[in-house]
């Protein structure tokens, strides 16, 4: 089997061919958009699902079980925030391609090691060192309470209590930082620094659609979770997908 014939090759995308002219006038910083667009953006994600779903739920299983061998290797299983947006980008180049006619492809899920490795491994670190920060943090405030009382952390207490907003208040900002970020880099040659910054912004511009979309996420979780949480073989690329759909809502003139 020659190597252009190898199903398994990462696609060549065509990232930046007719962005203009297909896609819409693009707004670096973003726009606003009405409330309601929050539950389109699952939607979206759904129905970009349902044009593929046999490779989607492939795509799927296989993150799963990578990221799972990559998470039980000690010191290894670091990569496993490094990684994430290269798989991410992969997985949106697949969503271009759906949205181009083209079709999703599984050699998607590994596209992100072709087109802007760089900066999405670069995401991928600075996620990391804000998620090591953050966990320090938290240890810092559990330790000191837990010393200050003479005892072990105490879950109910206020001090392990004021840790976990203290952890909220960091993840939140840093989810709406990372969600967006591999796209910008992906399709508009943006560095891993205004990447982070444009998506953080621009889900703060949305914030209120974008907390339709977190309500809608875990109802969706929880439904996925009754059936021997098989449903997340749909919710997970459902996801991915809406991430797109998001992306495209936000930083495309309509």
């Amino acid at each position: 089997m020659s190597i252009d014939s190898n199903p398994f090759k990462a696609p060549v995308a065509r990232v930046h061919d007719h962005i203009e002219s297909v896609m819409g006038n693009f707004i670096p910083e973003g726009r606003r958009v009405p409330t309601g667009n929050g539950y389109q953006w699952l939607l979206r994600g759904w129905q970009m699902f349902r044009s593929a779903p046999g490779t989607w739920v492939g795509i799927s299983v296989a993150l799963i079980v990578i990221m799972m061998v990559i998470g039980m290797i000690p010191v290894v299983n670091l990569a496993v925030n490094l990684l994430g947006p290269v798989f991410i980008g992969g997985i949106i180049i697949g969503c271009r391609a759906i949205e181009e006619g083209e079709g999703l492809r599984f050699a998607h899920l590994f596209a992100g090691f072709s087109t802007r490795l760089g900066g999405l491994l670069l995401v991928g670190l600075l996620y990391l060192l804000a998620v090591l920060g953050a966990a320090a943090i938290f240890g810092i405030i559990v330790a000191v309470g837990a010393f200050a009382g003479a005892g072990a952390p105490d879950p109910t207490s206020a001090t392990f209590i004021v840790a976990v907003l203290v952890l909220m208040v960091v993840f939140v900002p840093l989810a709406m930082a990372v969600w967006l970020a591999p796209p910008l880099v992906v399709f508009h040659d943006f560095s891993a620094f205004q990447a982070l910054k444009a998506s953080f912004f621009a889900a703060l511009r949305n914030s209120l659609p974008f907390l339709v979309y977190g309500l809608c996420v875990l109802l969706a979780a929880i439904v996925a979770c009754l059936p021997l949480f098989l449903g997340w073989l749909v919710l997970v690329p459902v996801l991915y997908a809406s991430m797109y759909a998001f992306y495209r809502d936000v930083f495309f003139e309509p």
